[in-house]
């Protein structure tokens, strides 16, 4: 078994996408493999393996199929499909430096799934990307992300259902550089 962190095993891009269909769902690896059609099944059952070796995601249910057996994933407690703010505090700049373009690697392989679509319509689709520059005090901001987070906990919860799509929302901020003194 290698030596892999819990962030290699959250960011590792088809665990990734797995982790992502498994927020607020319980899925068997042939449903998972109906949502995610381009993961050979050999890679999934291994990528699902792993989660639940990590303890990320967990198998919640058995299910007689045919003679076998099978399992029903789920993420029981989200906090372990995430970085914890402790140990972000213990990351160098390179380690830093390599989770944002694991996260931005991620984000390049949605957009491309998209895109590879035979008909895409950026516009009705709502599809959007921008960036701009805002200014804030602390207080703020502070009060600018408290307002942000109540707005995604209202949809956190949300599940897949007739007339939902699933939709990617990244969040990226990066304040300027501190005047040094």
């Amino acid at each position: 078994m290698t030596n892999e962190t819990a962030v290699d095993v959250i960011l590792h891009p088809v665990r990734m996408r797995i982790i992502q269909y498994l927020i607020n769902q319980k899925l068997t690896a042939q449903q998972l493999k109906e949502l995610l059609p381009d993961i050979p099944q050999a890679s999934m059952y291994r990528n699902l393996k792993k989660l639940v070796e990590s303890g990320v995601i967990h198998i919640v249910d058995e299910i007689p199929n045919r003679g076998t057996v099978e399992k029903v994933y789920s993420i029981h407690n989200p906090s372990k499909a995430s970085i914890s703010p402790e140990d972000l505090k213990k990351f160098s700049k390179e380690d830093h430096m390599s989770l944002f373009i694991k996260f931005m690697a991620n984000l390049m392989g949605e957009y491309e799934r998209y895109l590879e679509q035979e008909s895409i319509d950026l516009v009705a689709d709502g599809v959007s990307f921008r960036q701009t520059s805002l200014f804030f005090s602390e207080e703020e901001y502070a009060d600018f992300i408290n307002e942000l987070s109540s707005i995604y906990l209202k949809v956190l919860k949300n599940e897949p259902k007739e007339g939902r799509r699933r939709r990617t929302v990244a969040t990226i901020m990066i304040p300027e550089k501190k005047n040094e003194q």
